[in-house]
């Protein structure tokens, strides 16, 4: 037995994880280089060579969950590759504007018809609301209702929405609570998107940069309230007090703002190499006290809700529409093959496994202004 593979052993074995196992959790190893690998590159090893097929497992986001809970993954946080992706996220501002697009090229713009496939039919690419939903489209709409009452939305209110994937909310602040929306995506096709789907009601769609108010609020005025669902990920801690800076100058004083985030408890570069390379570049999953930090003295948080189980139930959807629709998608794209697959099974298991296991959070904030007295009533 080489040293890799007896090191190995023992690190997943502190996951009660067996190689080459026989229950549903265990790793399976088909390829020996498979040690060396891992070794080598930590988690981005771990995850490539399950693309390539060294490894297999019949449940992943249990062995996903067992392998957070023992905080294997920490111990796979070495190697020049992982090293490399922490150093360039310390020492750079990936999210600069001249960056901030490379995510929607290599993630968002998959095609729309993809995301058709695997999202439902409200399109929402963010943690629903499962309290009392029993499917995925119940959870959705369940979410942005959660929202939608959390910013005591009213009337012929303006709203502005930094971030709005399809639009699915921009549609329901403006059907369901007679709003004027302004929605804001760096992404072409989710432009195009979220139009169309609020054709006729009271939502302006822009292409820019959240940065570019020049573009999508040329008027100056300031807005009722403010919304961030599922952006953050993608602001960056070098940007977070300029973003907020944007906020409160937008809103009005007695305005409210609600971020609705992946959240980390640990203030460290949680950018995983897996994700920065295949699904998310340039993403870093923040805490609350960098965020809470970046907005002294210009936001006070009123209410805190981490709703972080919903987030499992909510990719555990995804993956079952992937998987149910893989036919369908294959005929989408030849970019969509074999690899892809596994790439996608990767990333949707090992999320789940870590939703469930509180390595990750999901935060509703809710926050007014510095000096605001409106008295604000705490929603579920």
């Amino acid at each position: 037995m080489t040293r890799s593979k007896r090191f190995l052993e023992e690190l997943f074995g502190a996951a009660d994880i067996r190689i080459d196992g026989d229950r549903p959790w265990d790793l399976r190893v088909a390829d020996d280089r498979f040690y060396d690998r891992v070794l080598r590159d930590g988690s981005l090893g771990l995850g490539e060579s399950y693309m390539e097929r060294w490894w297999d497992c019949e449940d992943l986001s249990e062995l996903a969950f067992r392998a957070f809970r023992a905080k294997v993954d920490r111990e796979l946080r070495f190697g020049w590759k992982i090293a490399w992706h922490v150093a360039r996220a310390k020492l750079l501002n990936l999210q600069r504007r001249g960056r901030s697009e490379q995510v929607a090229e290599a993630h968002y713009n998959l095609s729309n018809e993809f995301y058709e496939l695997i999202l439902g039919k409200t399109m929402a690419y963010t943690c629903g609301y499962w309290k009392d939903a029993e499917t995925l489209d119940q959870a959705q709409e369940a979410k942005y209702d959660l929202v939608c009452r959390k910013l005591d939305l009213q009337p012929g209110d303006r709203v502005l929405e930094h971030g709005c994937g399809w639009g699915a909310f921009a549609r329901h602040a403006a059907e369901r609570y007679g709003c004027r929306v302004v929605a804001v995506s760096i992404s072409e096709p989710q432009v195009a998107y979220a139009r169309e789907l609020c054709r006729g009601l009271p939502v302006e769609v822009h292409y820019c940069d959240y940065r570019d108010e020049a573009i999508y609020n040329a008027g100056g005025e300031t807005f009722d309230k403010v919304v961030s669902i599922g952006m953050c990920e993608h602001v960056g801690p070098k940007n977070y007090r300029a973003w907020f800076e944007v906020v409160d100058h937008q809103l009005k004083d007695d305005g409210l703002f609600l971020l609705h985030t992946i959240g980390s408890d640990l203030s460290v570069q949680r950018n995983e190499a897996f994700t920065q390379k295949y699904i998310f570049p340039n993403c870093v999953i923040p805490s609350l006290k960098q965020l809470t930090s970046a907005a002294e003295g210009l936001f006070t948080a009123e209410d805190l809700h981490n709703i972080w189980r919903s987030y499992d139930y909510t990719m555990r959807e995804w993956q079952r529409n992937f998987a149910r629709n893989w036919d369908e998608i294959q005929r989408l794209d030849p970019k969509f093959d074999d690899r892809f697959y596994r790439m996608w099974n990767f990333y949707n298991f090992v999320g789940m496994g870590a939703a469930r296991s509180r390595n990750a959070c999901l935060w509703q904030i809710v926050s007014s202004k510095v000096g605001s007295l409106r008295e604000y009533r705490t929603v579920r």
